[in-house]
């Protein structure tokens, strides 16, 4: 979808921010070799999470907003660094006796626990692209090991090797005196043992391309190039910049000083360093940085299985600056708002569709479908209905809708089988019914009756008039907050709700009576 050039270079969303920035410090380069550059990292020393996802998600955000400005292709790299050593067994894989034999191997040298490829590298390489995949997200892969053996480094290796005086002094005042003593750019693959060494590289070979390395009591000479070595994470991440010519990075806010450091060793090897943009951190339930070892915080299959894709990505787009909580309690949120964007887009101009997250989330081509109920009263609905399958819902659905067609409504039929899920999986557990006090029997009983005035057909908000005039005449009128949290935990077994007016029209007028009567015996 092409818009006008006017509003992409007034609009604050930030996708364009971040394209406009970069246009303007490196269009010159990108049109000088043809394309945009794009790079996004993955160590691969756990299973993939959903921080990973996001890194692609974004980046392709903001690809999609440059070839707005410009008419050059634009291209994502997901780099593997594969070939790190194995530094610590993380904690949710199965068989952690097969990696104990093997730390500090190379990710692609350690076998996989899990007992399905050549090795864990491989394995959790796999398990991205596969999920990539399925977002149907457009990005070059490329594995560090690979890479490293065919060559493809080899020119900048060289040029690390060449100013590694330069280097080093750039390097050196960020680490202790003690690892000053020893610290080289350079790690070498131990050629008995296949371990990635940090040894203190004692002479360097510039015109041969070598270094010597102490390995114990013995000295060892081995080329740079060819997969002999690999960089310490910093320097490599400035000489991939360097030697993929990236125009753009983003990266957690924990990495904002290795990046500034990279980006001056990217300057010594001759290139500018790509533009920046740091995101803040995902954390768990508990407010704890997500991490791939821990295998804390909803993981990228969980999400998948309770909620859309899309509802996942527009969460991604949703404040990239501010830390934001992961686990499966946002799902239903995420799923509303996804929803509710959708709904706004149709009625939206130009300027307006520019901020709202269904433009990037679907690149300017958000699905038509009007939704018909928000995901968290589906939730109530398969609660109160005691539905197991879709065709129980469908019937409630279709007693207000009568004209309604699934197949007119595949963002619905989709919602369905998701609340399904949800509801057994996470919602039916916690449930926590009480039995009402006397104050709250009194107004419940109330609510009843005058409900036996209503019709299905009356306006919801009409029923949530009647629900709040409940409220007030029975004791709430200053608190009414209390009066709704009331009905939550005694009807529905929870301390939030549907809003009721929507949910006693779309449920029925009948069977809202009876199910309030039920739980007030």
């Amino acid at each position: 979808m092409k818009i006008d050039k006017s509003i992409i270079h007034e609009t604050s969303s930030w996708p364009f921010v971040e394209a406009r920035k970069l246009l303007k410090e490196r269009q010159e380069i990108c049109e000088k070799k043809g394309k945009v550059i794009l790079q996004t990292g993955y160590g691969p020393s756990g299973l993939p999470h959903i921080g990973t996802f996001a890194e692609v998600a974004r980046t392709t955000m903001i690809a999609n907003a440059i070839r707005q400005f410009i008419n050059i292709p634009t291209e994502i790299i997901t780099f593997s660094d594969d070939m790190d050593g194995l530094r610590k067994i993380p904690d949710n894989i199965p068989n952690k006796e097969i990696l104990e034999k093997n730390l500090h191997k190379p990710l692609t040298s350690v076998p996989d626990p899990f007992k399905k490829f050549n090795s864990f590298g491989e394995h959790n390489n796999e398990m991205l692209k596969n999920f990539l995949n399925e977002f149907k997200f457009k990005y070059s892969f490329k594995s560090s090991t690979e890479i490293y053996k065919k060559g493809f480094f080899n020119t900048a290796l060289l040029l690390v090797l060449e100013r590694y005086e330069k280097i080093k002094e750039i390097v050196l005042p960020t680490l202790g005196k003690e690892r000053q003593k020893t610290y080289s750019p350079f790690l070498p693959i131990c050629p008995e043992t296949g371990q990635v060494l940090e040894a203190p590289v004692v002479e360097i070979k510039k015109k041969e391309g070598k270094i010597i390395y102490k390995n114990g009591n013995k000295k060892v000479e081995t080329e740079v190039t060819n997969g002999k070595c690999k960089l310490q994470w910093k320097v490599d991440w400035a000489m991939r910049w360097y030697a993929f010519d990236v125009d753009y990075e983003m990266y957690g806010k924990d990495l904002i000083e290795s990046a500034i450091l990279s980006g001056k060793i990217c300057k010594a090897l001759g290139k500018k360093s790509p533009n920046g943009f740091a995101y803040e951190m995902f954390l768990d339930e508990k407010g704890e940085k997500i991490s791939k070892s821990k295998g804390n915080g909803i993981t990228i299959e969980e999400w998948l299985k309770y909620a859309s894709p899309e509802s996942l990505s527009l969460y991604m787009y949703q404040n990239p600056k501010r830390a934001k909580k992961l686990y499966s309690d946002v799902v239903p949120k995420a799923v509303d708002e996804y929803l509710t964007c959708i709904d706004k887009f149709s009625e939206q101009d130009e300027k307006q569709k520019l901020l709202n997250p269904v433009w990037h989330v679907h690149h300017g081509k958000p699905p038509k479908e009007k939704s018909i109920m928000p995901f968290s009263v589906l939730l109530n609905l398969v609660d109160t209905s005691n539905a197991s399958d879709k065709d129980i819902l469908w019937k409630f659905i279709k007693k207000n809708k009568k004209d309604i067609k699934i197949s007119d409504h595949p963002i619905l039929d989709s919602l369905i089988g998701y609340a399904l899920k949800y509801f057994e999986d996470i919602v039916k557990p916690n449930k926590k019914y009480r039995k009402p006090n006397e104050k709250e029997k009194k107004a419940l009983q109330d609510l009843v009756s005058r409900l036996k005035d209503c019709q299905d057909q009356m306006d919801p908000e009409a029923i949530q008039t009647i629900v709040y005039s409940v409220g007030k005449d029975n004791g709430y009128k200053e608190n009414l907050r209390e009066w709704f949290k009331a009905i939550y935990e005694i009807i529905f077994g929870d301390q939030d709700g549907p809003r009721m007016g929507f949910f006693i029209s779309f449920f029925g007028v009948k069977e809202s009576i009876e199910l309030i009567n039920k739980y007030i015996k």
